[in-house]
C-alpha cells in the first residue's frame, strides 16, 4: 500500500507487520538445551543478505550485558550522550506495550511509518534469500538485525545495545569491534540456559568482550569477578570496576530512575560514556572524578526514562474525587537480587508518599481532614522457569524489614502470549486459561504468611474457596491471597475495592515479570 494512506490503513499495515513478526517466534521452550549457541554463525549469513557488514563495522557501539541493571545502564548512557549533543540509537528489550519501544532514536521510540519501512525492507529480503540451509532468523535475532539496519540508515553517532540474553550467543554479539563494553550486576537468572553457578553465568556475559576493547563492570561477587577478570586477561581487555556515583555529584538533583541500586547503574553508564567520548575523539576537559559531574552528564542522568522500572502510575479510572486512592507501583524485577531492590524501593516510596510534608498549617489541617489509611497489595506473576521460593520470600521479608506488610496478594496469568507479539488491541481473555502455576504461587505465598517469618499474618487458615468473578470465570480466595483467572478481572476487583472504601489509599506493587508490568500498563493507561 502506498505511503500516506488513511489512519486505518496504517493501523492495518501495522497489524500485518505484527503477524509477520509473530511468525518468527519459535514454539520451542526457552529452557530447551538445544537453544545454546543455536547456529550463531547464521547471523553472519543474515548480515550478508541485508548488506549490513560494512554498516555494522562503522557504528560506534556501546555494548552492555548483565543480569540486572543493564537496561537502566543503557538508558542512562543514551541520555548522557544525547545531552552531549550526539545522535543516539538505543536497542533494549523486552518491550512492554509496543515493539517499537525497543528502538529509540534520540531518546524517542521510532515512528510507526519509519518502523514499517525498515521492517519490510529487512523482512522481504530475508524471505527472498533464506532457504532450508539458512532459515528465517528467529524473533529476537530479527529484531537485533532490524536495529542494526535502523541505526545504520539513520546515521546515529552512537548505538547503545542491550544484550537480550546471556552474551556469548546473543544476537547483538555479532558486533566485532564495539567502542566499549559493559557488564552490569550479575546474579542468578536464566540458569536453565546460562549455567547454575555465578562463574558460569559470568562466563556467558563476558562473551561480549572483544580483543583489546576496554570494558567496565560494577563491584561483583568474588566468583563472578574472578571469571570476568580471567576472560578479560585472555583477550587483553582493560577491565575496570566503575564505582557508584555519589548523590552529591548531581548538584542537588535526583537520578531519574528510582532506587538505591540505580547509583550503581549510573556509575557504570558514566564510565562507559567517558570511555566512548575519549575513544571517539571527544574527551572531556577537566573531568574531576570527585566533584560534580559535567552538566550534560547530570542532565542525562536526571532526565532519563525507562518504562516498567520503578514506575508509579496513579489510576485514572477510580472516580473517587481525590487523586491517589489507587496507585500502581510497577517494577519488572524477576531475579532474587532485583526483587530485593524492588522491595526496598516500594517500601521507601510508600513511606514517603504517606508522609508528604505540607506547605503550611492550613494545608496540613486540610490534609489531616482527608488523610487516609493505606493498604499495600501485591499483584504478581512470574514465568514458570523462575523459582518463587527464591523470589517471594526475598520480597516479603525485605518489605517487612521496612515495616511494609501486604494485606493481600493477587496472582494472575499474563495477557501477553509468548507466541504472538501484542497488537494495539487488547486480546480477549482465554476462558480455558491454565491457572495451575498461579495456584502454585499462591501456595508458596500462603505458606510464607503462615510461617510467621515475613508477614504480619501468622497461623493463617489455608482453606481456600472457589468463587466466580464478575466475568463468570473462576477465582480462588485464601485468607491472604486470591488467584484471578485474568488480569482485567484483578484490575476490576482493585478498582471496585477502592471505590467501596474511600478512606483508604490502595498501593499496589506490580512485579515478578516485565510482561505482567507491560500488560498492566496497557490496561490502566488505555
Amino acid at each position: 500500500m502506498a505511503k500516506g494512506g488513511s489512519v486505518e490503513s496504517v493501523a492495518g499495515r501495522y497489524e500485518t507487520m505484527l503477524d509477520a513478526l509473530s511468525s518468527l517466534i519459535t514454539k520451542r521452550s526457552r529452557a530447551d538445551k538445544s537453544n545454546k549457541g543455536d547456529r550463531f554463525d547464521l547471523l553472519y549469513d543474515y548480515l550478508k543478505i541485508l548488506e549490513l557488514e560494512d554498516a555494522i563495522s562503522e557504528l560506534k557501539i556501546i555494548h552492555v550485558a548483565g543480569t540486572k541493571g543493564k537496561g537502566s545502564t543503557c538508558t542512562f548512557a543514551e541520555s548522557i550522550l544525547r545531552n552531549c549533543g550526539f545522535r543516539t540509537g538505543l536497542f533494549t528489550s523486552p518491550h512492554l506495550i509496543d515493539v517499537r519501544e525497543r528502538f529509540r532514536l534520540d531518546g524517542v521510540e521510532i515512528s510507526e511509518e519509519k518502523f514499517l519501512e525498515y521492517f519490510w525492507w529487512c523482512y522481504d529480503r530475508l524471505k527472498e534469500k533464506t532457504s532450508d540451509d539458512v532459515p528465517m532468523p528467529t524473533y529476537f535475532r530479527f529484531l537485533a538485525l532490524l536495529a542494526f539496519k535502523i541505526f545504520a540508515a539513520e546515521k546515529v553517532d552512537v548505538a547503545i545495545l542491550e544484550v537480550g540474553l546471556g552474551g556469548r550467543f546473543d544476537a547483538t554479539n555479532v558486533v566485532q569491534a564495539p567502542i566499549v563494553c559493559g557488564v552490569s550486576s550479575l546474579g542468578y537468572d536464566h540458569m536453565e540456559i546460562l549455567g547454575n553457578t555465578l562463574g558460569e553465568i559470568a562466563g556467558e556475559k563476558a562473551g561480549i568482550f572483544k580483543h583489546e576493547i576496554p570494558a567496565f563492570t560494577v563491584p561483583q561477587p568474588d566468583e563472578a569477578m574472578k571469571v570476568l577478570e580471567e576472560k578479560a586477561l585472555k583477550l587483553n581487555v582493560n577491565l575496570q570496576v566503575a564505582r557508584p556515583i555519589d548523590a552529591s555529584s548531581l548538584n542537588g538533583l535526583k537520578l531519574a530512575l528510582e532506587g538505591e541500586h540505580q547509583y550503581l547503574n549510573a556509575g557504570l553508564a558514566v564510565a562507559l560514556c567517558t570511555a566512548w567520548l575519549q575513544r571517539t575523539g571527544h574527551p572531556i576537559d577537566n573531568f574531576n572524578q570527585t566533584g560534580p559531574l559535567p552538566e550534560p552528564f547530570i542532565k542525562g542522568l536526571t532526565t532519563a526514562s525507562l518504562q516498567g522500572r520503578a514506575q508509579i502510575v496513579h489510576d485514572q479510572f477510580t472516580d473517587i474525587g481525590s487523586v491517589g486512592d489507587l496507585v500502581f507501583y510497577l517494577d519488572g524485577a524477576h531475579s532474587p537480587e532485583s526483587m530485593e531492590a524492588c522491595a526496598k524501593w516500594f517500601s521507601l516510596c510508600t513511606r514517603d508518599d504517606n508522609h508528604q510534608p505540607s506547605l503550611n498549617s492550613e494545608a496540613q489541617q486540610q490534609a489531616d481532614e482527608r488523610s487516609k489509611d493505606t493498604t499495600q497489595i501485591l499483584l504478581f506473576n512470574c514465568m514458570s522457569v523462575r523459582d518463587p521460593q527464591l523470589l517471594l520470600p526475598r520480597l516479603l521479608r525485605t518489605c517487612a524489614s521496612h515495616g511494609v506488610h501486604f494485606k493481600k496478594a493477587l496472582f494472575v496469568p499474563n495477557i501477553s502470549v509468548y507466541h504472538k507479539v501484542g497488537s494495539h488491541t487488547l486480546p480477549t481473555v482465554d476462558p480455558q486459561v491454565d491457572l495451575s502455576w498461579q495456584f502454585a504461587l499462591q501456595r508458596v505465598w500462603e505458606n510464607l504468611m503462615q510461617s510467621d517469618k515475613g508477614g504480619e499474618a501468622s497461623n493463617t487458615d489455608q482453606v481456600c474457596e472457589e468463587v466466580k468473578d464478575d466475568s463468570g470465570m473462576s477465582a480462588r480466595c485464601c485468607k491472604n491471597s486470591s488467584v484471578f483467572s485474568s488480569l482485567p478481572s484483578a484490575i476490576k476487583w482493585l478498582r471496585d475495592t477502592a471505590q467501596k472504601d474511600r478512606f483508604v489509599r490502595f498501593q499496589v506493587l506490580v512485579t515478578g515479570s516485565l510482561h505482567l508490568v507491560g500488560d498492566v500498563l496497557r490496561l490502566i493507561k488505555k
